[in-house]
């Protein structure tokens, strides 16, 4: 006698085991519910239903051989048939009633639900589908079914369990079973229950503990957004995101949050009163979306449960296993929860130590610009697509430009030689599509479909940082492709020069000892924007430029704190990248025409005939004029090392004249409670004046490290302006003049045991160079990280020839 059959499990019942019972999302809820309530992660209760119940309900209303012929032969390539088969099932579906026995069980399992939360009423649930055969290691998509929120009443939730069994046959659904292999007779849908969270009247979103966009390990990204978390995964706002570093996550006294970008969220979904639309999408208030959706100890909170979530699914599978999870926060109580767990397929499932890179060879008019998906650049003819339902013709190639996508675009999304949408982010559906299809997108353009038409050439660009570029036209671009798996590591130090945090994670990957240059002006042109000293005297510029403060620094109302934060992110996602290697941060290195194009800089910096050897680098850090805004500088690097716990950073000095300028630097950061070697901090000095290598025996008592700056040091040795086309044939960094002074500083250094390297651009440039330094042996060659593979071939092969391996 057959077994009777199981329609509904409460979540308390299930885990991993039972995938095939109730598809991977609500095998996962269970098995966090059993395993990681106990340890203090929430997790709202509920109950699925069956794979059991599910061929019920084909069987008794005789729809396996509909599905079977309707889907025969099936095109997915033709838009036009494929939506026809479809809608031919999802209708049947719709107009077919649950078994009996299946009626019964779900409407029981809901007043039970029901009961447990103490609800006087009917309690608000959502109803989410997991298929079978999704959530597996290389098999999961974004949004493939579909899920119905503020569910209430008996009635409602047999409904929306009949349209998530419908929404198995989605467009979506039947194209990504196709590429996959799977039979679509042999993938089962289950139906999960799950108590509301009154997100609606707080936030909520997605977090992932990797970069989505590099595959970088050792951070969690949260994103949020206010209202129910669909707004975020449908990409239907551009949510707040918030990066913590995974590595010192839970270390006593560390807040470990490396970044904090708010999003624009113009809008929220909330709750509607009634059941036949039971959610609605609002306008956020305008001061309101500038305000960050989560607390400090918010975030802490979720990323320290993400990371806990992490190691319990790789103890499971005994792997590493990066995690994709939902959060929302319940606005009545305040508290958080997760909703959703599953693997990360996308960046766990890309081949370790492939390095391509991406480079346009000359760039064009920007037409638009956002967030950029993947590394990657495409380019074809823009497609303007309003709605997907409309569209009868795209080609492959062509650029899907949208206000957004949702998961009925993917049969088109894969066609894209590129994707463009108005709104969004890192986590929203068209940026995971995108990045499972390997196909460069730009989200969050904002206007990218009122400035782009139909039919233009176009080539969009996500390789140059954070930020996407739509260029004008179809522009040449190469592609080099290094198998860094093959690289040795040379005895003398490779290191980086890096100026873009956001470029960072990606830039680990390469062979390396570290960072030996991390330039801190970028931080204060994309950051911070604002010249310190307006920051700290708004008083001394007119009211326009103090309204565009104002409007920068917005919600901050401590204007230093908002430098010492921006900054102190900027170089904490560079330290953070490389840890535990050495990442020697340059402090700021402006002349004063480029301090005064900061906003209200002009008012505080003088005009020089010549500022390439005017009032800039350690001249500035003492002078009465300048010091209180070094000072903030000094606070940003000390919340680094000693608030976010990144020790591995190192305090470099440029243009240092004399050894008395090095005394007073060091003075004055000893006042802003950065003291040479407390807590382990080392000062090094740039080498770029003659002045540094003449005295290089008194530098060397001063300082820890040196650091030749091969640029300015060519320029004052020759007596060349290496701004000036004039003389810029007698330019050379390879002269003798400028070689014999490389080579008598590395001497000195060797003496007195100080570390030396160069960050220079010359070893980038010239592989020539880079052996000479070898030979001189040098500790460390700071390279572009474009240059690195070509120079370290030519640096491993000169160590042979010395006999320096």
């Amino acid at each position: 006698m057959p077994s009777p059959i199981i329609y509904v499990r409460k979540y308390r019942e299930l885990d991993m085991k039972r995938v095939s019972e109730v598809g991977g999302k609500n095998a996962s809820l269970g098995e966090m519910f059993q395993h990681l309530v106990p340890k203090g992660i929430r997790i709202p209760d509920g109950f699925a239903t069956t794979s059991q119940a599910y061929w019920a309900f084909l069987d008794a209303n005789n729809l396996r051989p509909l599905i079977k012929d309707t889907l025969k032969g099936i095109n997915i390539g033709s838009l036009r048939d494929l939506r026809a088969r479809g809608k031919k099932i999802r209708d049947a579906i719709l107009k077919a009633h649950l078994p009996p026995e299946m009626d019964k069980a779900i409407r029981q399992a809901y007043r039970e639900l029901c009961k447990r939360e103490g609800s006087r009423g009917p309690t608000d649930v959502a109803v989410r589908s997991s298929a079978t055969a999704e959530d597996l290691p290389g098999a999961s998509f974004a949004g493939q079914q579909d899920t119905y929120l503020n569910i209430r009443g008996e009635d409602s939730v047999i409904d929306a369990v009949r349209r998530c069994i419908a929404s198995l046959f989605t467009d979506r659904a039947i194209v990504y079973r196709v590429d996959k292999g799977f039979d679509h007779l042999k993938v089962a849908l289950s139906c999960g229950v799950q108590k509301m969270v009154r997100s609606d009247k707080a936030s909520a979103g997605v977090m992932f503990t990797i970069d989505t966009e590099s595959g970088f390990e050792d951070v969690i990204l949260i994103n949020a957004a206010w209202g129910l978390g669909e707004s975020v995964v449908q990409g239907k706002v551009s949510p707040d995101q918030y990066f913590v570093f995974k590595t010192l996550l839970g270390k006593p006294g560390l807040d470990p949050i490396i970044s904090r970008r708010i999003g624009l969220k113009e809008n929220k979904m909330i709750y509607a009163p009634s059941q036949k639309s039971p959610t609605k999408t609002v306008s956020v208030p305008a001061t309101e979306r500038r305000l960050p959706c989560l607390k400090d100890e918010e975030i802490l909170t979720l990323a320290r449960w993400a990371k806990e979530i992490e190691i319990y699914y790789s103890g499971l599978a005994k792997e590493k296993r990066p995690m994709d999870i939902e959060w929302a926060k319940d606005g009545v109580t305040g508290k958080l929860y997760i909703v959703q767990s599953r693997p990360e397929t996308v960046q766990a499932g890309k081949a370790k130590g492939i390095l391509n890179t991406y480079k346009i060879k000359k760039r064009s008019k920007i037409l638009a610009e956002g967030l950029s998906i993947g590394s990657a650049i495409g380019k074809g003819a823009v497609r303007l697509v309003k709605d997907i339902h409309l569209l009868k013709e795209f080609h492959d190639g062509d650029i899907l430009v949208t206000r957004m996508t949702d998961p009925d675009w993917v049969p088109i999304m894969k066609r894209a030689g590129a994707i463009v949408t108005d709104s969004g982010g890192r986590t929203c559906h068209a940026a995971i599509v995108a990045r499972e299809l390997g196909t460069p997108a730009i989200v969050g353009a904002r206007t990218a479909t009122k400035v782009l038409k139909d039919g233009q050439k176009v080539t969009v660009s996500c390789a140059e940082g954070e930020t996407g570029h739509v260029y004008e036209g179809l522009l040449n671009f190469e592609v080099d492709h290094v198998d860094l798996n093959k690289l040795q590591k040379p005895k003398t130090k490779i290191m980086m020069n890096i100026a873009q945090p956001d470029l960072a994670f990606g830039h680990s990957f390469i062979p390396n000892s570290g960072v030996g240059l991390a330039r801190t002006e970028f931080i204060f042109t994309d950051y911070i924007k604002v010249h310190p000293l307006a920051l700290m005297h708004p008083e001394k510029v007119d009211a326009k430029t103090r309204k565009q403060i104002e409007d920068i620094v917005f919600p901050y109302k401590d204007k230093k704190a908002y430098f010492v934060d921006r900054l102190a992110e900027g170089i904490a996602m560079l330290a953070a990248a490389f840890y535990p290697n050495d990442v020697i941060v340059r402090t700021s290195d402006f002349k004063t025409n480029e301090y005064a194009t900061l906003v209200g800089g002009s008012v505080f910096e003088p005009e020089e005939s010549n500022p390439m050897i005017g009032w800039r680098g350690a001249s500035r850090y003492y002078d009465p004029k300048y010091k209180e805004a070094f000072m903030l500088e000094c606070k940003a690097i000390k919340k680094v090392r000693e608030q976010i716990g990144l020790d591995n950073v190192i305090v470099m000095i440029p243009f240092c004249r004399t050894p008395k300028e090095g005394q007073q630097v060091l003075d004055v950061m000893a006042q802003a409670g950065l003291v040479r070697g407390k807590k382990g901090l080392k000062v090094y000095v740039m080498v770029e004046i003659p002045s540094n290598i003449i005295l290089a025996d008194q530098y060397a008592e001063l300082f820890d490290g040196f650091s030749i700056g091969s640029n300015d040091l060519t320029q004052l040795t020759l007596g060349v302006d290496r701004d000036s086309e004039l003389v810029s044939h007698i330019y050379d960094e390879q002269s003798q003049a400028v070689e014999d002074s490389i080579r008598s500083v590395i001497r000195a250094a060797k003496k007195h045991g100080t570390k030396i390297g160069i960050c220079g651009q010359a070893p980038s440039d010239y592989p020539e160079f880079a052996k000479f330094l070898v030979r001189e042996g040098i500790d460390s060659i700071s390279l572009n990280p474009d240059s690195v593979f070509n120079t370290t071939l030519a640096i491993l092969k000169t160590e042979k020839e010395v006999g320096r391996v």
